[in-house]
C-alpha cells in the first residue's frame, strides 16, 4: 500500500508548462514589479514547485536529491566563484588592476579614442571579471572623455557596454563564464575554446565599427581633468611598475595552455600576494585578510574607490547563493520532469540540428526577457537543453557558448534587465539610445546564427573541426542518435 502512494507520476505535458509558467510568474511579479530580492522570489518559486510535486508522489527527501545532483555537478563552478573573489582582491592589492588602468589611460588620444576605449574597457573587464565593475569605474571615465571631445554619449556608451561585456563574457574569473559550463554540463577552457570561434570574429568586426565611428568625432579635445584624475589617485596610493602585470600574464599563459582553472587562479593568486608584500608594501595579515573581505583601503576619490573597493569571497556570496538556488530550483524542474516535458513540445517542432543554435539563442533571450535575471536564464535554459544536445550528439560546450551569446550579451537591450536598469542609471543613457552602438552584444549572437547556416559551430560529439562537414543540414531524431 505504502508502495502505491510512493509511487512517482510523470507530470502532464499541460502541468509542466503551468508549473514552468506560473513559477516564472512569481518571479516576474517579484523581482519586476514589487522589486524584491530575487533570492527570496526564486525560493518562493522553488517552494511553489516542491509542493506541486508533492502531489506527483514525490517526497522531501526525494525532492532533495533532485536538487543535490546538480549542484553537485556544478560544484567545480561553485568553488571557483571563491577564487573569483580571492584574485580580484590580490589582484587589487597587488596593484595590478591600477597599474592596468594607469597604463591604459595613457594611450588616449581623440583620433583612437573609441577602439582604444574599447580596448581598456575589455582589459579591464577580464582582468577584474565583471561587466558591472568596469562600466561603473572605467566606463564612468571614458563617459567623461567621451563628452569632453563631443562624443554622443549613446555612441561612448555603446563601446564601454561592447568592451566590459566582452572581458565578462571571455574571462575565466567571471561568474557567467563558468555558469554557463556548469549549467550545459562542460568545462570552463572547453567552453572558453567555443566562445572564441565566434566572440573573437565578432570582435573584430565591432573594433572596426568604432574605428570607423572615429572618423566622425575627431574634432573635439579631451578632458584632461578626469584622465589626470585616475592618474594622480592611482600613483598616489599604489607604486607602479611593469612588474605588476606579472600575474595577469601568467594566467593568460596558463588559459591558452588549458592548465586547470582552479590550480591557475591560485597560481595568479600567490603571485599578486607576493607583490602585495613585495612591491606595495602591505602586511601579510592584511593581504590576507583582505582576499576574504576584499580590499577596503578608500582612496577618497568615489570613481578610483568604486573599482577598487571590491574583491573577497563574502563578496562572492551573493552570486554563489544565487547559483545555489537557482541550480536547485532548475535540479527540481529537470529530474521531476516539467523541463524534460516542455523539451519535448520544442524539440518535436527542430527538424535540423543547425536550427538548435536560433533555438537557444531566442529561449535564453526571452528567459531574460521575463524573468529580468541573466543568471537564472542561463540555469533553466542550461536545464532545458541539456539532455536534448545529448541526444543529438551535439557537444555541451556549443550549449554554454550559446547560453552565454544570449544570456550574457542580450540582457543590456532589456530595460528592466537587472544589468538594462544598472547601465541606464550609471552612465546615464537609457536602453534605447545606446543599443545600436552596443555593436558586440548584438553582433555575436547574430555571427553566430548565420554562420551555422553554413555549418560552423555545430559542434558535434567525435566532431574534431569547427566545420560541421554535413552543412548541419540533417535532421537527428533521438531515435537515429541512440544508434550512433
Amino acid at each position: 500500500m505504502s508502495e502505491a502512494v510512493n509511487e512517482k507520476r510523470e507530470p502532464s505535458t499541460g502541468m509542466s508548462f503551468a508549473v514552468f509558467g506560473i513559477s516564472i510568474a512569481i518571479i516576474l511579479l517579484g523581482v519586476v514589479v514589487l522589486g524584491f530580492d530575487i533570492h527570496i522570489i526564486l525560493l518562493v518559486a522553488l517552494a511553489f514547485a516542491c509542493l506541486v510535486s508533492a502531489t506527483l508522489g514525490y517526497q522531501f527527501d526525494d525532492l532533495v536529491e533532485c536538487m543535490k545532483k546538480p549542484l553537485g555537478q556544478a560544484m567545480s563552478a561553485m568553488i571557483i566563484f571563491i577564487f573569483i573573489g580571492i584574485i580580484i582582491a590580490s589582484w587589487i592589492f597587488s596593484g595590478t588592476v591600477p597599474a592596468l588602468i594607469y597604463y591604459g589611460l595613457h594611450y588616449i588620444t581623440p583620433k583612437f579614442f573609441l577602439p582604444v576605449g574599447l580596448l581598456l574597457c575589455s582589459l579591464t573587464s577580464m582582468s577584474i571579471g565583471t561587466s558591472w565593475g568596469t562600466i561603473g569605474t572605467m566606463g564612468l571615465a571614458m563617459m567623461g572623455i567621451g563628452a569632453g571631445m563631443g562624443i554622443p554619449p549613446a555612441v561612448t556608451a555603446g563601446m564601454v557596454i561592447s568592451g566590459s561585456f566582452f572581458g565578462d563574457k571571455m574571462s575565466p574569473i567571471s561568474d557567467t563564464t563558468n555558469l554557463a559550463p556548469a549549467s550545459a554540463g562542460t568545462t570552463l577552457y572547453k567552453h572558453i575554446g567555443a566562445m572564441w570561434k565566434t566572440t573573437l570574429p565578432a570582435y573584430l568586426i565591432t573594433f572596426g565599427c568604432f574605428t570607423v565611428l572615429c572618423f566622425f568625432y575627431q574634432g573635439g579635445q579631451v578632458d584632461h581633468a578626469t584622465i589626470d584624475l585616475f592618474i594622480d589617485t592611482i600613483g598616489a596610493n599604489f607604486r607602479i611598475t611593469p612588474l605588476l602585470l606579472l600575474p595577469m600574464v601568467v594566467l593568460l599563459v596558463l588559459n591558452m595552455r588549458k592548465f586547470p582553472a582552479i590550480p591557475g587562479m591560485a597560481i595568479g593568486s600567490l603571485l599578486a600576494v607576493i607583490l602585495a608584500v613585495a612591491v606595495q608594501g602591505f602586511p601579510v595579515g592584511q593581504v590576507v585578510a583582505g582576499l576574504n573581505y576584499g580590499y577596503v583601503t578608500p582612496t577618497g576619490v568615489d570613481l578610483v574607490d568604486q573599482l577598487l573597493l571590491r574583491g573577497g569571497i563574502q563578496n562572492m556570496m551573493y552570486t554563489f547563493s544565487l547559483s545555489c538556488i537557482a541550480i536547485s530550483f532548475g535540479g527540481v524542474m529537470e529530474h521531476v520532469g516539467y523541463l524534460k516535458k516542455i523539451v519535448a513540445v520544442v524539440i518535436s517542432r527542430v527538424k535540423y540540428d543547425f536550427l538548435m543554435v536560433p533555438v537557444v539563442i531566442l529561449s535564453t533571450t526571452l528567459g531574460t526577457l521575463t524573468m529580468g535575471e541573466v543568471y537564472l536564464s542561463i540555469v533553466v535554459n542550461g536545464s532545458l537543453y541539456r539532455q536534448a544536445f545529448q541526444e543529438r550528439k551535439l557537444r555541451p560546450e556549443m550549449l554554454s557558448r550559446l547560453l552565454e551569446e544570449s544570456g550574457t550579451l542580450t540582457q543590456v537591450f532589456i530595460p528592466w534587465s537587472t544589468s538594462g536598469v544598472f547601465i541606464a542609471a550609471t552612465l546615464g543613457v537609457s536602453t534605447a539610445e545606446y543599443w545600436k552602438f552596443a555593436f558586440l552584444n548584438y553582433i555575436n549572437p547574430l555571427l553566430s546564427i548565420v554562420l551555422c547556416l553554413f555549418g560552423y559551430g555545430v559542434l558535434r560529439v567525435g566532431q574534431a573541426g569547427w566545420r560541421d562537414k554535413r552543412g548541419g543540414t540533417h535532421h537527428t531524431s533521438t531515435e537515429e542518435s541512440e544508434k550512433c
